[in-house]
């Protein structure tokens, strides 16, 4: 995968080209010192993944984001300040690092990427049966909802987890939710929704479902709870 290094700071950006270049299948693209030269790069040369600055002159990464709209690279913002983090994450992108980074934080950010990048991105046609026609590898193939065990929001994309592999499907979680039927799937955390009928066991803080650990969150259990019929 390839990379754009967006930072007015110059030693920040060579900090960042520094840390690439451990990471093998990590290319860096090119560089720019604010968001208006990366805007105009990326309509001549896209890249798979933007390390985005936020405090910039003219104009400020959380903006560039909003500029670049859906068909926007996967993004890592790395900001010196912390109180960005929720507008920032409210824009759907892969990470959010504090500087100064240190090197386990950006390869942690890096595999978050890659696992969006290169997991099987689907943009799909929703039938109202009982499937969904997922891209697999340029192949369009069918994907009942009974294969589908919960549904995770990361960055940009929602992962749809089966028993043997997940599909990425570039889209916020309530639109998924929406998409979802209702009578099978429900909501257990902000970031989780999950196959009723798939779940094996709910315990104190999560519930387990295909044997893998599910958070729910305090404002979703009752709702649970009364939905599995909980004495």
């Amino acid at each position: 995968m390839n990379c754009l290094i967006v930072d007015d700071n110059k030693i920040a950006r060579t900090t960042l080209k520094q840390l690439a270049a451990q990471v093998s299948d990590l290319e860096v693209a090119g560089e720019a010192s604010g968001a208006l030269e990366a805007s105009n790069l990326l309509r001549h040369q896209p890249v798979d993944l933007l390390l985005l600055d936020i405090e910039m002159e003219e104009m400020t990464g959380l903006e560039l984001t909003r500029l670049l709209g859906e068909n926007r690279p996967v993004i890592i913002f790395i900001s010196a300040k912390k109180e960005y983090a929720l507008e920032a994450f409210e824009l759907n992108v892969a990470d959010y690092i504090t500087k100064p980074v240190q090197p386990a934080r950006f390869l942690q950010a890096i595999d978050r990427a890659r696992e969006l990048i290169a997991s099987n991105q689907v943009q799909v046609n929703i039938h109202p049966d009982a499937f969904l026609f997922i891209r697999d590898s340029n192949v369009v193939k069918r994907l009942g909802f009974d294969e589908i065990l919960y549904a995770e929001a990361m960055g940009d994309y929602v992962k749809l987890h089966t028993a043997k592999k997940f599909y990425a499907v570039h889209s916020p979680l309530k639109v998924v939710e929406e998409r979802l039927p209702a009578q099978q799937f429900i909501r257990v955390h902000r970031s989780y929704i999950v196959a009723v009928d798939k779940i094996d066991s709910v315990e104190q803080g999560g519930l387990v479902i295909g044997g893998r650990p599910v958070p729910v969150a305090d404002a979703y259990r009752s709702a649970l709870n009364k939905r599995l019929n909980v004495l």
